[in-house]
């Protein structure tokens, strides 16, 4: 079931490794099929050294496993929660990648500086809050997920120009239109979250990048008239 997905989650999962965003088993991507109401993501604590496209875990929207051998990851329920809610989105990352938890950590948004953040992401990232006690004992994978949705409805950011969140002392959640292009998301997170912490080490009040050319430079690459790049077809 679903063998070109669990071979594009495979590769994703992969990447992240070939990236340097992960130690160890610190990591998770997943990719949905829309159609199916299905997404495929990688097993619990399984070396990378040992990952296939075989041993990936097919899921349902509730988090339940509908064919594998292993059991998926423990953030399973975060990725379904986001699957459920964020309706455009082909794939979801995790990771403990060492810059963006460090913002996360410290409980900050990451502000956007300079022209490489603003390529990919249309305003600062947010850091989410802690979970409560309550929330924890409900459920902290689940509530994990409905901590994401809540942050953007509240705040009224748009998922798909900021397809990234920061959750206060854990890390970093990134998705995209695919599992490969929410692994791109995670890197430029990742060198994001570094370029930032130097500039306020260089200069503690570093200016914002101006709106106009945080415009300029997102909507040439993600605007309806975009331009950046080559012509398809």
């Amino acid at each position: 079931m679903l063998e070109v997905l669990r071979e594009e989650v495979y590769l994703a999962n992969m990447e992240l490794k070939n990236q340097n965003l992960i130690k160890y088993t610190w990591g998770n991507v997943s990719g949905v099929c829309r159609e199916k109401k299905l997404f495929v993501i990688k097993p619990s604590g399984v070396d990378y050294e040992d990952l296939s496209p075989e041993n990936m875990v097919v899921c349902d929207f509730d988090g339940k496993v509908v064919e594998g051998d292993l059991n998926p990851s423990s953030d399973t329920l975060t990725h379904a929660a986001l699957y459920k809610a964020f309706d455009h989105i082909g794939g979801v990352v995790h990771t403990h990648s060492p810059w963006a938890t460090s913002w996360a950590q410290a409980g900050l948004d990451v502000p956007v500086y300079g022209t490489t953040h603003a390529d990919t992401f249309y305003g600062p990232v947010p850091c989410a809050r802690y979970l409560n006690q309550e929330e924890i004992d409900r459920g902290y994978e689940y509530e994990t997920g409905q901590l994401i949705v809540d942050t953007f409805v509240k705040q009224g950011i748009d998922y798909e120009a900021i397809p990234a969140i920061l959750l206060h002392g854990h890390g970093p959640f990134t998705w995209g239109k695919n599992a490969k292009d929410a692994v791109v998301h995670a890197v430029v997170l990742e060198e994001v979250c570094k370029m930032n912490y130097r500039t306020q080490m260089l200069k503690h009040d570093a200016s914002y990048l101006p709106q106009e050319i945080l415009d300029k430079h997102y909507l040439r690459k993600k605007g309806k008239n975009a331009y950046y790049g080559q012509k398809k077809g």
